[in-house]
């Protein structure tokens, strides 16, 4: 599967940095944030396109306003997303400049319009956010553009996920990533239950990444190793800027030093190999191997006192030596010689 250029297989992890509301209302510090996104290592600067009017209802009835321990408790939803969202109309200067300096953008939708508005500037992918897994429509509408559709799993009960999942199979978009995320703001590590990454692809036969909301690097590193193929992390230039998501959203030297130890982990893990390399080679000169450590007459009992297993490799293998010993020399040797094949056993 490839989002725009990147293949996820052959090309490592793809690495999405998620602007969110981190532009806290200013489009210069907006596009600073995928300059600096790209000069950190990011593959991808990814967008939220809505409005208030389209994810809630401006409303101060107890349903819509936020009291349930998080960032934003005192807000109604929709004074929320006035504040956090990015305007409509930044979005081709955004994408223009994105493209420009060779970053992938793209955005997570939050209605049917909002697709339809970035149908026209051709994003690569779609991301269908986690509190969105159960508008269906949503995701059949989106599913049908036929781009890789990335869904983070957040809220989502296992049934739902086999029903996105079946939805984007049914229009017939088999690209899709599950990314395994905790809906929390900031979310505690014991809550990330990363091993679900490896079972996300198998379970649904799909490509599978993590969505991260912890504080930090080390998830991010583990999920990798753990097989996910795409990372997502809150990126701000600095954390001073403030905003809805600066609390939980990682810095620009954070985020660089993050890709650089997720390069590393990929280095790390490379492929699955028994092979002989040179290099191998080479250092098995410093294995054990079975050698002289006494002089011995042709004819004399070979034994624990007069040969050892040591450092180089040059002699017979120490496999051998339970099958040497007890026999008798078949010619002299010398403290040091090398005991070599063939011998008569």
């Amino acid at each position: 599967m490839k989002i725009g250029n990147f293949d996820l297989e052959k090309d490592g992890t793809y690495i999405i940095a998620e602007l969110s509301a981190n532009h806290n209302g200013s489009l210069q510090t907006a596009l600073e944030t995928i300059k600096a996104a790209k000069e950190c290592g990011a593959d991808a600067i990814k967008l939220q396109t809505y409005t208030a009017d389209t994810i809630t209802l401006n409303s101060q009835k107890d349903d819509f306003m936020i009291d349930g321990g998080t960032l934003w408790d005192g807000k109604n939803l929709y004074e929320l997303y006035t504040e956090a969202y990015t305007p409509w109309e930044w979005h081709r200067e955004l994408f223009e400049y994105a493209r420009s300096i060779d970053i992938d953008i793209f955005s997570s939708p939050f209605d049917k319009s909002a697709v339809d508005f970035l149908e026209i500037l051709n994003p690569s992918a779609y991301k269908i956010a986690s509190f969105e897994i159960t508008d269906y429509e949503l995701i059949r509408y989106t599913a049908l553009k036929m781009k890789p559709i990335i869904i983070s799993t957040g809220i989502a009960l296992e049934s739902e996920l086999q029903d996105a999942v079946d939805i984007c199979r049914e229009v017939g978009n088999e690209n899709i990533i599950l990314l395994k995320c905790t809906s929390a703001y900031p979310a505690p590590l014991e809550d990330a239950n990363l091993l679900t990454i490896e079972d996300l692809a198998k379970r649904f036969d799909v490509v599978s990444g993590f969505s991260d909301h912890t504080l930090g690097s080390v998830a991010p590193i583990v999920a990798v190793s753990l097989g996910a193929k795409v990372i997502e992390k809150h990126f701000i230039i600095d954390k001073s800027i403030g905003g809805a998501d600066a609390e939980f959203s990682m810095c620009a030297k954070d985020f660089k030093e993050m890709v650089q130890n997720i390069r590393d982990a990929e280095k790390l893990l490379g492929c699955v190999d028994y092979s002989m390399s040179d290099k191998k080679r080479k250092n098995r000169e410093h294995a054990r191997s079975i050698y002289v450590s006494k002089d011995i007459k042709k004819g004399e009992l070979l034994s624990e006192k007069n040969l050892k297993s040591v450092r180089p490799s040059y002699g017979m293998h120490p496999k051998h030596l339970h099958k040497v010993l007890g026999t008798k020399a078949t010619k002299d040797y010398k403290f040091g010689d090398r005991f070599e094949y063939p011998y008569k056993m």
